[in-house]
């Protein structure tokens, strides 16, 4: 089995040193994920310079969580759905939303909800949503810009959900107490939903 470092600033790569650093004196202590990805100096300063870009973006702290935990949802990753549920409710995200997206339920404010379903299309179906489902969610209240920066949010978490499910860092005990282990929807709205996605789904080869 490979195993990663969980590196810390004694050695961290020379690369990494300065980044790792202000992680820890921002936070008081290195997030373990952040400590693996300073194994690259090139994926540790990727995502931490496109979270930061994404803080900038139109969108409020409570959207962008939604589309940051519904992309760690999607894509399996208990260790970023559990980071991010934490910072949520630091964060003053409403204790309902953050439930129904952790459970993979309808969010009860019908706009928050289409952006969370807005950030399932565009992981599920890799960017290829329909032009129906584009008009939907700009006729929830969004706009154009929103759709350029759910993708950038879902960037961020191919960065790490990706580097997670194969470096597999410990779970923060600043986490625990928020762990998540992936549920199959009981609603069956959302079934039906997640049904509607994958049977339209666009497959294309590249050659």
């Amino acid at each position: 089995m490979i195993t990663f470092k969980t590196h810390t600033l004694d050695t961290v790569p020379e690369g990494s040193k300065k980044i790792l650093e202000a992680v820890n004196t921002k936070y008081k202590f290195i997030p373990n994920a952040l400590a693996v990805y300073a194994e690259s100096p090139t994926l540790l300063d990727s995502y931490v310079t496109l979270s930061a870009i994404f803080e900038k973006s139109s969108l409020n702290e409570t959207e962008r969580q939604i589309i940051l935990m519904t992309n760690s949802i999607e894509n399996v990753c208990g260790y970023c759905t559990a980071a991010h549920t934490t910072i949520s409710k630091m964060s003053g995200v409403p204790d309902d939303v953050i439930e129904s997206v952790r459970a993979g339920k309808p969010i009860n404010d019908p706009k928050l909800e289409a952006l969370r379903k807005f950030s399932i299309i565009i992981n599920k179906t890799r960017g290829w949503a329909s032009a129906e489902q584009v008009e939907e969610f700009l006729n929830a209240g969004y706009s154009k810009q929103t759709i350029l920066e759910v993708i950038v949010g879902t960037s961020i978490k191919v960065l790490s959900n990706y580097t997670n499910h194969i470096a597999e860092p410990q779970l923060d005990d600043a986490f625990a107490s928020n762990a998540w282990i992936k549920n199959t929807p009981s609603d069956p709205g959302e079934l039906a939903f997640r049904h509607i996605l994958i049977t339209n789904l666009i497959v294309t080869d590249f050659v």
